[in-house]
């Protein structure tokens, strides 16, 4: 009867067009009022308890932020010309480099509408020009988009490793050969597609470009290597690594790349000056500008916008906490634990049932909410079965990238519908074939757990070793 109350609840409060925060925190007060034992105090201590003794959930706002000033930056633009510059010359080369600039990206930002934002509003249109049909270029950036929470550092694996007390290190370093898996897949296709099409390809760039670029782009490639370095080589925490990132991402948009902020239209060069000049003028530019940073308002832009998206999502994640909280204390996971066992699922079979569900839910939910009501239940079951925490970690990641591009609630769909001023049915019909591969992919990695498993293993052994 508690099951049925609180995920109907759960369900009417969607219909009726409610916001998924607070369809969560009424579903959750109701069950607890009229057929729980447990006390009503316990809903301000979980919701203070959510995000105040989750240090792993401090992470999401650090790398929002960063996110936020690197995306308003010029850094997409570089990494751009970076991946044009590798795989330009290829036929189909700009829709690969497309793919490779996400894949950088995803690294930097850890969001996926964040990462269609900043690559498809430049590269959609250069594709176009370049000859490439509309709906081809933007299909591929909506899908190559999704591997912005795939590609470590990920909020939305910050948000599985929360849920089921997991390391959030191992989850990134699992995510990472998917990754990559996922993005050379796009690109096999792109290249196979070209080729059917004839689409054009544009000449070698040459070396000289490649390292011109590469120099351009290193203020964002860094951020990676101090990102995924620290983290991996046990330096500092996912949380400390993102506090980092958000620093190292407002000096390098402020005083690096100055696209943003107060030195904006100071050049980093005067003609002849000598490199000692270069320095010391700098140096002191950046020291006076510092103070200015407050009231500059492009900063504040930056910050507003980062403040009230952090906003949004921990008030999504407390109340799917306390959402969770409900579940745990009537034993719900528990009961359905026993009943799945009891009906003799395999881990194969178990599977199909996760992803189906977790494919449904995805169409009508946010991915960060679908993880915290979803992880408490079916972690105990795989448990159970012998399904390693992380690799069903990484499973249900992938599903959440298919509910970024399936209505009515995509996001990836609703971001390139925007840059490009279609409908949304013109952006999923763009999409839908692309689609296919991701459940292609997702087939893939739900039963070869090799793929997600031997990166953290290997670094395991390795530690052991030492």
């Amino acid at each position: 009867m508690t099951t049925l109350a609180l995920f109907g609840t759960l369900l009417i409060c969607m219909l009726l067009g409610m916001p998924i925060a607070f369809a969560l925190g009424l579903s959750s007060i109701s069950t607890i009022l009229f057929f729980s034992d447990d006390s009503l105090a316990s809903v301000a201590l979980k919701l203070f308890e959510a995000l105040s003794a989750h240090y792993t959930l401090l992470a999401i706002p650090f790398f929002i932020l960063s996110s936020a000033f690197l995306s308003t930056g010029g850094v997409a633009k570089r990494i751009i010309r970076f991946a044009l510059s590798i795989v330009g010359h290829i036929r189909g080369g700009m829709a690969m480099a497309s793919v490779m600039a996400c894949m950088i990206f995803a690294a930097v930002s850890g969001s996926s509408p964040a990462t269609v934002a900043a690559i498809g509003s430049i590269v959609i249109v250069g594709m176009v020009r370049a000859g490439y049909p509309e709906s081809f270029a933007a299909g591929v950036i909506t899908n190559a988009g999704t591997l912005g929470i795939l590609i470590p550092p990920s909020i939305v694996m910050l948000v599985y490793a929360a849920a089921t007390e997991e390391s959030a290190a191992r989850m990134f370093m699992a995510g990472f050969i998917p990754g990559l898996l996922m993005g050379g897949l796009l690109m096999l296709a792109i290249y196979i597609v070209a080729r059917i099409k004839k689409i054009p390809a544009l000449p070698w760039a040459g070396f000289r470009e490649v390292f011109s670029s590469m120099g351009s782009a290193m203020g964002g490639l860094m951020l990676i290597v101090i990102v995924l370095g620290s983290i991996y080589g046990g330096i500092a925490s996912p949380t400390e690594a993102a506090a980092v990132s958000a620093i190292y991402a407002f000096g390098v948009a402020i005083f690096g790349y100055r696209d943003i902020g107060p030195m904006k239209h100071i050049p980093w060069r005067k003609e002849g000056e000598g490199f000692g000049s270069i320095l010391a003028r700098n140096s002191l530019q950046s020291l006076i500008a510092l103070p200015k940073c407050v009231g500059d308002k492009d900063v504040k832009k930056v910050l507003l916008d980062a403040s009230k998206v952090s906003i949004m999502l921990l008030f999504i994640i407390a109340n799917a906490m306390l959402f969770a909280h409900v579940l745990t204390s009537e034993r719900i996971p528990h009961h359905l634990a026993e009943m799945i066992l009891g009906m003799g699922l395999e881990s194969w079979s178990f599977l199909i049932v996760v992803n189906l569900l977790l494919l449904a839910a995805g169409n009508f939910m946010e991915p960060s909410a679908i993880l915290l009501i979803m992880a408490p239940i079916l972690f105990p079951i795989a448990v159970k079965l012998g399904i390693d925490p992380i690799h069903l970690g990484i499973i249900m990641v992938v599903n959440m990238e298919i509910g970024m591009l399936t209505p009515p609630v995509g996001l990836n769909l609703f971001v390139t519908a925007g840059i490009t001023g279609k409908s949304i049915g013109w952006v999923i019909r763009a999409s839908f074939p692309w689609l296919m591969l991701l459940l292609v992919f997702l087939a893939l990695i739900t039963y070869i757990p090799e793929i997600s498993l031997f990166l953290p293993e290997y670094i395991d052994k390795l530690q052991g070793y030492n």
